[in-house]
């Protein structure tokens, strides 16, 4: 993990920034996502509706970068989820996900957004795929997501939602990100860039790994660590 000190470390470490100016604090609860990807803040917003301030690393300029060494989905999303939450006041969310396919003996795995040489580059993972899985018949596949909630640079609990489903030889539709207009969960006929993002956002691994943070964190006090 490479962890570079902000200039305004001691205003973030306060829990100034977006929702606290002027050191109000924030009216609704307010959980801070661990990444720069916009799909991913969005997809998390989308889910928890208005009861929540939803803020991630693009709110803060400063947070450093953490690099997802671990082998594991857990291990890296622990890392992020530590490492930001050293820096700022309240809960800090962070996830790591991805595709695994059976074909390819579970790959790509945590290499999921670097698949096609190019890290982000969501054409260039498709289409590597899609090369990789011409001529195999096992078309299984599944989209894991491993969330894990950090407060003060602790890891306090984590999450994991799995969605299973078969890959397309080509894409289809236009919605989503990522793998999503090649992946048709599970009882469905089409992909979820197909099904469109409500229905995502109540089938996917991200929604089911959120639902059970949700839950952790609207528990009773005493439940907390």
């Amino acid at each position: 993990m490479r962890l570079r000190e902000p200039e305004n470390f001691k205003n973030l470490v306060g829990g100034r920034g977006k929702g606290y100016e002027g050191g109000a604090m924030p009216t609704v609860p307010r959980l801070i996502v661990a990444t720069r990807n916009p799909h991913k803040s969005l997809e998390i917003r989308a889910m928890l509706g208005a009861g929540w301030e939803v803020l991630d690393a693009n709110d803060f300029p400063e947070f450093p970068v953490i690099e997802e060494t671990g082998d594991t989905f857990l291990e890296n999303a622990r890392l992020k989820a530590e490492g930001i939450s050293r820096l700022v006041a309240g809960w800090v969310l962070a996830d790591d996900s991805g595709l695994e396919v059976d074909a390819l003996g579970g790959k790509p795995g945590v290499w999921s957004s670097s698949f096609g040489g190019e890290e982000g580059n969501h054409a260039k993972n498709n289409a590597h795929l899609i090369t990789a899985m011409r001529g195999q018949s096992l078309r299984s596949a599944r989209f894991l997501c491993t969330m894990v909630l950090a407060n003060a640079g602790i890891a306090q609990a984590d999450f994991c939602g799995t969605v299973e489903g078969t890959l397309t030889d080509a894409p289809q539709g236009e919605g989503g990100f990522g793998y999503d207009p090649l992946f048709i969960p599970a009882g469905y006929q089409q992909t979820f860039a197909e099904l469109g993002q409500d229905v995502k956002n109540r089938l996917s691994h991200r929604a089911l790994a959120l639902t059970q943070a949700i839950s952790w964190l609207t528990a009773p006090p005493e439940k907390l660590v």
